[in-house]
């Protein structure tokens, strides 16, 4: 692939406790937020915000970190250019107060900032409610934004947060106590469902962290969990993200199957 030059997406700001961001928007109806996985808004993750849109949603896709457009794949830009941009988006979220990469227990502070972008586009967009997909470092701010009511979907993709460098940080997810008790009573209450995916031998997204969400959310949290021979062979690193670099678009693939599921979710949950 090349970059993305963005046509057919509309540019603009939000700004939420003297934070100022730039959105890209695509479609009508109501909306997804869309949070893209380091290093930024790849053309890849375009693509997955256009199938939102073809459904009759509007994806909305916050600028977290890194260029929103550009291919991260060496060829486009080289292998020393892609390496130096997958690094300087790394180092923008490791040095932001606003990400919480290690610690357990509570989550990032970025989420608020995400919290009042979903309802301004709810008041914005109208409909039932709003949509939210995570992936990665993002993964788990779509559980952390299900707290407000408005939130009807969240989509948890490869949640990576916090980083799994031991088993407390493996078994547990990048949420508050009492978000999560929030979480888990509109689940017992309103009927809400929380769709997570991940390949089986992801050392970002262990085992141990699905569990955990099984625990809490009981038969509420639908787990996808594909196996390594599911994953797009060309993609560069091992078996990691679902919706993106390890989509096999054809019909009958494992991963498309997934996609075509949070696809589902949201016309269950707002288009219906």
């Amino acid at each position: 692939m090349t970059d993305h030059d963005l046509s057919g997406y509309e540019k603009g700001t939000f700004t939420h406790g003297g934070t100022e961001r730039r959105i890209l928007r695509r479609g009508t109806g109501p909306a997804v937020i869309v949070m893209a996985e380091i290093p930024g808004i790849t053309p890849k993750v375009l693509e997955f915000a256009d199938r939102v849109a073809a459904i009759g949603c509007t994806a909305v896709l916050p600028v977290l970190f890194g260029e929103p457009g550009r291919d991260p794949h060496p060829d486009a830009h080289g292998r020393a250019a892609a390496a130096r941009y997958g690094v300087s988006s790394m180092l923008k979220v490791c040095v932001s107060r606003e990400f919480t990469l290690l610690a357990t227990g509570r989550g990032s502070r970025v989420v608020d900032w995400l919290r009042a972008l979903a309802a301004h586009e709810h008041e914005r967009c109208g409909g039932p409610g709003v949509g939210a997909v995570g992936m990665c470092l993002t993964g788990g701010f779509a559980l952390a934004m299900a707290t407000d009511p408005r939130l009807v979907a969240p989509v948890l993709s490869q949640p990576s947060l916090p980083l799994a460098v031991s088993a407390g940080r493996s078994g547990t997810i990048d949420i508050s106590p009492a978000e999560l008790a929030v979480v888990r009573g509109r689940c017992e209450r309103e009927g809400l469902q929380v769709m997570g995916l991940r390949f089986k031998s992801d050392r970002f997204v262990p085992g141990d962290r699905f569990a955990f969400l099984r625990r809490e959310l009981g038969e509420a949290f639908v787990a996808v969990e594909l196996e390594d021979g599911a994953a797009n062979p060309e993609a560069l690193l091992p078996p990691h993200s679902v919706l993106t670099e390890h989509l096999i678009d054809a019909p009958g693939e494992p991963t498309r199957e997934a996609l075509d599921q949070v696809l589902d979710l949201f016309r269950t949950r707002l288009l219906a």
